[in-house]
């Protein structure tokens, strides 16, 4: 897969369309700060959580992309905690996932053939693998949110 067809799947990770069903934006729409902040199930991530998790983490993948070597995120890059459950902060988490996945793909539609088979350095996969792995770990995390918002709807 050339480095234009991946980075669209990264962008379509959020934007859409997916094959399978919506894509994060197409889940996240309607969900309120309360919704995205509440615990359906016990010791689960709330939506909110989910959504700094795969922000978070695109982030760290184009971090990757420029840095000779990065070390494993703390637990805090990991999960960032929700600082504000406001409305106000809520969209601007929303727009942090959005401009996380659209600055990944912007940058990973620049690499060359070359640039994507390079291992990531201290990672024993390639850059392709890593950036497969950011459309993968979205998907996985938008089939969480997506069970999230049914238990939400069943306890009302």
């Amino acid at each position: 897969m050339n480095a234009k067809t991946l980075a669209d799947h990264i962008r379509r990770t959020v934007a859409g369309p997916m094959w399978h069903g919506p894509a994060l934006t197409e889940l996240l729409t309607n969900v309120s700060a309360g919704d995205a902040n509440t615990r359906p199930i016990p010791h689960a991530h709330t939506i909110w959580e989910l959504v700094l998790h795969a922000a978070s983490w695109a982030e760290i993948v184009r971090s990757r992309m420029t840095a000779a070597q990065t070390p494993d995120p703390t637990d805090a890059q990991n999960f960032p905690p929700v600082t504000d459950p406001s409305a106000e902060h809520w969209k601007r988490d929303l727009a942090r996932l959005l401009r996380a996945y659209a600055d990944l793909a912007a940058d990973v539609a620049l690499l060359s053939d070359e640039e994507l088979a390079r291992e990531v350095p201290g990672r024993g996969y390639s850059f392709r693998e890593m950036f497969h792995g950011v459309v993968e770990h979205g998907t996985y995390h938008g089939g969480q949110i997506a069970l999230l918002k049914r238990s939400l709807e069943e306890q009302r």
